[in-house]
């Protein structure tokens, strides 16, 4: 049984490697080129089958090569595709993705096929069997009915509105959200003054703040970890990673300190490999954990 159902964007990922993020009438070197799947949804379900989660995924692609490269990384992964359409002559959407010295990520892409699942596309029966569902960036209409039949059936949802939060009007999923992660940028636009005072004081909220940590604010209490010192090669999907830990250890065990903690970990050593899709598997966060106590 699919014990976290993602939703959201699958996407084929371009990473170039440039020697600098190009200023407007810039140039920069490209020093290395790859290719791998991609989209937040993706990444994190790819990342939670790496930490030995039963994880599946509800999204779109095309029936293009990039599409069936997309589906092949992601079934390689081990993460159930029953719910991921393939949509008849569209484009699978491709991010392009450069990469700096210093692991700054700057994204050029086009939508594709990522967002041809309606509400009425989704298949109920498949979000009630789920423990636990985490939403990505997707049309609104759709999240907010994902988020509806997984707050009827009991599972428990969180959501990563991501960069697309100020443009899209996501109230009635977050509404129905116990668990919200967002960057220091995308929760300014959340709360519009403290965290007690907000619409979100009777839930949890994680904050992102990269390379250095993070913070987890509950009703019960706030939690604060500082993240962990690596050499960063590659900041793309390390919050995807991060959200991936989070919810395999909150499944775990249901300690926020150390769902954070485990999180950090998983968003720091996906930072120090190339790739959105450089998650770790539990063993190594495991293994990365004991090395530094």
């Amino acid at each position: 049984m699919v014990r976290v159902l993602t939703a959201g964007h699958v996407n084929w990922d371009v990473t170039l490697r440039v020697d600098r993020l190009p200023e407007p009438d810039g140039e920069a070197a490209i020093r290395s080129q790859r290719q791998s799947g991609g989209g937040s949804a993706g990444n994190v379900a790819a990342a939670l089958a790496g930490l030995d989660v039963e994880t599946g995924i509800i999204g779109s692609l095309g029936d293009d090569d990039n599409g069936l490269l997309a589906r092949r990384d992601l079934e390689t992964a081990g993460v159930s595709l029953d719910g991921l359409r393939v949509v008849s002559g569209a484009d699978t959407a491709v991010k392009y993705l450069l990469v700096d010295d210093e692991g700054e990520v700057a994204v050029l892409g086009n939508d594709g096929g990522n967002e041809a699942v309606g509400p009425g596309d989704v298949d109920a029966s498949r979000v009630e069997r789920a423990d636990h569902v985490h939403l990505t960036s997707q049309r609104p209409d759709t999240a907010a009915r994902i988020a509806t039949i997984a707050g009827e059936t009991g599972s428990t949802v969180s959501f990563d509105p991501g960069r697309r939060l100020g443009d899209r009007d996501y109230g009635e999923a977050l509404a129905m959200t116990d668990i919200v992660f967002a960057n220091d940028r995308e929760v300014a636009s959340l709360l519009e003054d403290e965290y007690v005072d907000s619409d979100f004081s009777d839930r949890t909220v994680v904050v992102k703040h990269g390379a250095d940590g993070a913070n987890v604010h509950t009703p019960n209490g706030s939690y604060v970890h500082p993240g962990f010192d690596v050499d960063t090669v590659d900041t793309a999907g390390a919050g995807d990673a991060f959200a991936a830990g989070f919810i395999a250890s909150i499944l775990g065990h249901g300690d926020v300190e150390r769902a954070l903690e485990y999180a950090n970990a998983c968003g720091a050593l996906t930072a120090s490999e190339e790739g959105a899709r450089s998650a770790p598997t539990a063993a190594a966060v495991d293994a990365f954990l004991e090395s530094r106590y």
